[in-house]
């Protein structure tokens, strides 16, 4: 069975793996995200030293990505807040040491490759996944294939109702503002709360923490209850840091119930889901894309 490089490229790390078709994945690695010279050229070395000689190569990164392959700047990342990062040549490199395929997709576009592929959406046709972290991102998969136009979805750049006990919160989104990354990603939890992802966890009743929860959960369920009415996913997964706090999960099927008004198709309970692939959907996201590229 041929083996496979591949790479979840982040923020603050870039994660490597070696794996073959069938999703094991026998070999990892970590580098801290510093420069594109440093990074690419330490993961080059990595995979050398491991003898690997892959049958493809998938890279699913943060962004924005040109990921349009009639492009000149195909695979390069584009504007993006991550110093040193703009205009990084991602798949050229790659391409060069190993002389194989490479394919490079967004990081949440590949998480829902491998949650549809693997995880929690293997036994349904339609899976969305979002990702709420330090930023929100989201990727559909209908029939294998992942949703793309111009460019990949910027699904955390929605605009959700206002929450009537936040509406002096102005966001923080650099772009928009008030947009859904501006009020519930990680950042956005913080500048209201302060460093309060824990608090956020252990937040009860009318605490002020508590209520946090509560806000955010409300947003989220707003634009899970959107996202069904525009693609009517059979699962729609909420992944990334945030999502880890303890009943925030439940928080946001039972507001995304309310906010539906008894139109949203399927049960909440059963379409709203947290991932079936742990840590692992980052690297099993670049194996999809290795595939993908590989039979292209």
């Amino acid at each position: 069975m041929g083996q496979y490089g591949v790479i979840e490229g982040g923020g603050t790390k870039f994660v490597l793996g070696i794996a073959d078709a069938a999703g094991t994945i026998s070999a990892r690695h970590r580098i801290a995200t510093t420069t594109p010279d440093e990074v690419l050229s330490a993961a080059i070395e990595w995979f050398r030293a491991q003898d690997l000689q892959p049958a493809a190569i998938g890279i699913a990164s943060f962004g924005p990505l040109d990921l349009d392959r009639a492009s000149p700047s195909w695979g390069h990342v584009t504007r993006t807040t991550k110093p040193h990062w703009n205009g990084a040549d991602l798949a050229g490199p790659f391409i060069r040491a190993f002389d194989c395929p490479v394919g490079v997709e967004t990081d949440v576009n590949g998480a829902a490759l491998a949650e549809s592929r693997w995880g929690a959406g293997k036994e349904h046709n339609s899976l969305l996944y979002l990702t709420v972290g330090t930023g929100i991102g989201g990727g559909f998969v209908s029939g294998g294939r992942l949703l793309a136009g111009l460019s990949h979805p910027e699904m955390g750049h929605i605009r959700v109702p206002r929450h009537r006990d936040d509406l002096g919160f102005a966001g923080v989104c650099s772009f928009h503002g008030d947009c859904l990354e501006g009020l519930a990603s990680g950042p956005a939890i913080i500048a209201r709360w302060g460093d309060s992802l824990s608090k956020l966890a252990q937040g009860e009743g009318e605490s002020e923490a508590g209520a946090g929860a509560g806000i955010v959960a409300w947003y989220l369920g707003q634009a899970v209850c959107n996202f069904q009415a525009i693609l009517e996913p059979a699962r729609i997964v909420l992944g990334g840091g945030v999502m880890s706090t303890p009943g925030l999960l439940d928080k946001v099927r039972h507001y995304a119930r309310e906010a539906g008004g008894g139109y949203f198709v399927g049960d909440p309970e059963q379409v709203v889901v947290a991932p079936g692939l742990d840590s692992d959907s980052g690297l099993l996201g670049a194996l999809a894309v290795a595939l993908a590229t590989e039979s292209a």
